[in-house]
């Protein structure tokens, strides 16, 4: 995995964050425009959640060995730190969660594995003083449209998912993402 290739250019993603009882409480899309000047990697990351609600992050990322990076985002409390391992990143920080009028300071840990060169998948782990609140599950698409001589693998990938069981295709990612079954 090179996150620099990677998440250059246009990519949208899709999500939901469930609670510790594994109810979901919000989905959320996300459009990310990704840029890399040799030295940083800066995700600007536009999301719309399910009730209307938008909010924009800004990740300014710095590869600080051939493995590893640092990061850093408005809430992310001191530098998000990361480690990647073949298609693997394992990526931790803390993180001032707004609830409410308030926040809670959460620990992450995000898992993101490179599936191939267009999708990624992102499974995030949120806990308090080592108790989980909740996780994050992201799913990451390069725009078809921005890469040469994908265009037709890309129609012809759609139109397979369009013959997908929904609910059978959920059960067999949750499973590969390390889940239990529904």
């Amino acid at each position: 995995m090179k996150l620099e290739e990677y998440f250059v250019g246009q990519l949208k993603a899709w999500g939901h964050f469930q609670d510790r009882f594994d109810n979901v409480r919000r989905r959320f899309t996300v459009d990310i425009e990704g840029t890399w000047d040799g030295e940083t990697l800066t995700l600007v990351e536009d999301f719309v959640y399910d009730d209307g609600e938008t909010e924009q992050r800004i990740w300014t990322l710095r590869k600080t060995g051939p493995e590893d990076w640092e990061g850093s985002a408005a809430g992310v409390v001191g530098t998000a730190k990361g480690k990647v391992s073949g298609n693997a990143l394992n990526w931790t920080y803390y993180f001032d969660l707004p609830v409410g009028d308030s926040t809670l300071r959460v620990k992450f840990d995000d898992w993101l594995w490179l599936q191939d060169e267009r999708v990624m998948i992102n499974r995030a782990y949120v806990s308090k003083f080592g108790i989980k609140v909740g996780e994050a599950l992201i799913f990451f698409s390069k725009e078809p449209a921005l890469q040469s001589g994908l265009e037709k693998e890309s129609s012809d990938h759609i139109e397979t998912l369009a013959e997908f069981e929904p609910r059978e295709h959920l059960r067999n990612v949750k499973t590969a993402v390390g889940g239990g079954r529904f």
